[in-house]
């Protein structure tokens, strides 16, 4: 796979991607948008010093003025894209891959994502010449501004906290430590402990990706230990987040999209929410419970801002992590995602609850989560699935999903397949109105997609 992807740009340094190949890559951005003024932020990786430093150069070449962030985290920066007077901007990050990545999330004015669709495809044949070099009557100026008090004011504005609330908070060493200083400053009824708080490239601790199982051991630990009544892990950029309850049990993103989309629907009722195809049938449940539309969308920030845009969502959640929010430019957030769970905690209406509890009734069908294949042919695979499943309602809003009942019926089932963006993967989803089925159709799916890795 190339490092332009399906709605980012990421890869090994220096072999994929390098300071040459940055420079391009910020030059041809500048003139995919005709950019007079260009907001960059970057991460704490080791060469993102480097890498930004020749993004901003490219920029430059070719007229734009650049405004500068310094360390920022990816919503940190479409904070300040959206905020400041620009024409669009980026952040250098590589989210939750190892240290040995690097890459860039590209936004148009108001923090508006660019995608394959809408421009990264453009821009990677915009790099495959020789770097142009200077372009405009005049190189652009660069500057350096130092958003993270305005930022933290904006966070804590999410919050809205009925009492003490104690939570513990694994930032994995990523970007979320270099904001949440500022953030819990402002927010004294927040009783946090944390883990790994230090922004470090390496990954000294464990891999900035709270998606596996295995990288939440941590969090789980401190929950049990501090007796918190919540757990937050966060991802290497600080735009996704996982949740553990008080026990220590993980509470999965599209539970959480349903336990908090009742209070975002309180400020906008009947706004649509929006949810990715992976999740849980319990979200379009909760939603229409919630007199709603539920609007449901192919993996992926880019599609699911545009759609938000476009329907007038109010918030939204995909099983990856991702939760976004109307009132925050309609980007994601996972620092804006803990603050909502501690102000659902805190509420009055849930006054002596647990958040085992608050979720337990959602925890209602049974999921398989996601599993990955490794297939030589992954157009095939999807074909010969297409072929074997026909009998179901199918759709190809992204791989294939295949439903097979309705909810409200003695048996459902329906499952997803689809490439990864971002790996060379398929990854299934599956979900059951059993146990038993569950797994019944579990292992036919893996007899035809093989072993999973």
């Amino acid at each position: 796979m190339g490092i332009f992807k399906a709605y980012d740009i990421r890869g090994l340094v220096p072999s994929e991607l390098d300071e040459e190949l940055a420079r391009k890559i910020g030059h041809a951005f500048a003139t995919f948008l005709g950019a007079k003024r260009l907001v960059v932020g970057q991460d704490m990786r080791t060469h993102s010093p480097g890498i930004t430093d020749a993004v901003s150069q490219g920029m430059r070449d070719a007229g734009a003025d650049v405004v500068r962030l310094g360390l920022a985290s990816t919503p940190m920066t479409y904070f300040a894209i959206a905020s400041q007077d620009c024409d669009g901007g980026l952040c250098v990050t590589a989210s939750h891959n190892p240290g040995e990545y690097n890459g860039m999330k590209l936004c148009a004015e108001g923090a508006r994502p660019i995608s394959k669709d809408t421009g990264i495809a453009e821009i990677e044949k915009m790099c495959a010449g020789p770097y142009p070099g200077l372009t405009a009557p005049r190189a652009g100026k660069e500057e350096r501004i130092d958003l993270l008090q305005e930022y933290a004011d904006h966070v804590t504005r999410f919050a809205n906290l009925g009492r003490d609330v104690k939570v513990a908070i694994d930032v994995g060493n990523g970007m979320a430590g270099h904001t949440l200083g500022a953030i819990l400053e402002r927010s004294p009824r927040i009783q946090a402990s944390t883990l790994f708080l230090e922004p470090d490239g390496t990954f000294p601790n464990h891999e900035a990706n709270p998606l596996k199982e295995e990288n939440l051991e941590d969090v789980k630990r401190l929950v049990r230990e501090q007796g918190a009544e919540i757990g937050v892990a966060f991802d290497g950029d600080a735009d996704r987040c996982c949740f553990v309850d008080e026990t220590g049990t993980t509470v999965s993103a599209d539970l959480m999209t349903a336990l908090l989309l009742p209070s975002f629907l309180k400020r906008k009722p009947g706004a649509p929410v929006i949810y990715d195809l992976r999740s849980s049938w319990v979200v379009k449940e909760e939603i229409r419970r919630a007199g709603s539309e539920p609007i449901r969308e192919r993996v992926g920030h880019s599609f699911i801002k545009a759609t938000m845009r476009e329907s007038g969502a109010i918030f939204g959640g995909e099983l990856s992590g991702h939760f976004y929010f109307a009132e925050n430019y309609n980007t994601d957030s996972g620092v804006i995602a803990m603050m909502s769970a501690l102000s659902l905690l805190s509420a009055e209406e849930n006054r002596g609850k647990t958040l085992s509890q608050l979720v337990s009734g959602l925890r209602r069908y049974h999921a398989t989560g996601e599993i990955n294949f490794r297939v030589p042919d992954k157009d095939a695979a999807i074909a010969n699935l297409r072929e074997t499943y026909s009998a179901g309602r199918q759709d190809d809003l992204d791989g294939i999903t295949v439903e097979f009942g309705d909810l409200g019926d003695p048996t459902w089932w329906w499952f997803n397949v689809r490439a990864s963006n971002t790996e060379p993967l398929l990854r299934l989803n599956l979900e059951a109105s059993s146990a038993e089925l569950r797994d019944q159709r579990r292992a036919e799916l893996i007899g035809l997609l093989g072993d999973p890795v």
